[in-house]
């Protein structure tokens, strides 16, 4: 291990590092602080600095964002997380397996969905509601407004 390691864990990086590298804005990190997802200290200039680990913990908000993820599954994750020092390479496996059964289950419902278009295109009437293929008698009617079989899980048979 060299000498320079600890020293570079803990280096401190000003705001305007961390949206530099990033790419988040100045007021998406203070919302992040305030939702309790990332830490900042204060400078005696009570300027924020954050420990260089902190930008994992933001790359790891982007990307489950960027999945469709919720901040509030976020922080939940997040609790389970070190906050003092980098997370280890055991946490990140950790979290990343507790969102693959929603993302696969998102998969799946997107997939059913996909099913139920090509499916209502293919019978050519181009009406969901009135449709003798997929809505007979218009039954559909009694389960809501709108595209009800665009919003479930297929049905059965």
């Amino acid at each position: 291990m060299s000498s320079e390691s600890p020293a570079h864990s803990e280096e401190l990086l000003t705001v305007g590092e961390v949206t530099a590298r990033t790419g988040v804005a100045a007021s998406a990190l203070r919302f992040y602080e305030a939702e309790g997802l990332i830490t900042a200290e204060r400078s005696r200039g009570n300027q924020r600095l954050y420990r260089r680990h902190m930008l994992r913990r933001i790359s790891l908000i982007l990307a489950a964002r960027r999945l469709g993820i919720s901040l509030a599954d976020v922080a939940e994750v997040f609790t389970t997380l070190p906050v003092d020092e980098p997370p280890s390479h055991r946490d990140w496996v950790r979290v990343s397996r507790s969102w693959k059964s929603q993302l696969e289950e998102r998969r799946r419902y997107i997939q059913s969905l996909e099913r139920q278009l090509i499916a209502c295109i293919g019978c050519g009437c181009l009406s969901m509601r009135a449709c003798d293929l997929l809505n007979p008698d218009d039954r559909l009617r009694t389960r809501g407004q709108g595209p009800v079989r665009l919003q479930e899980p297929d049905e059965p048979g």
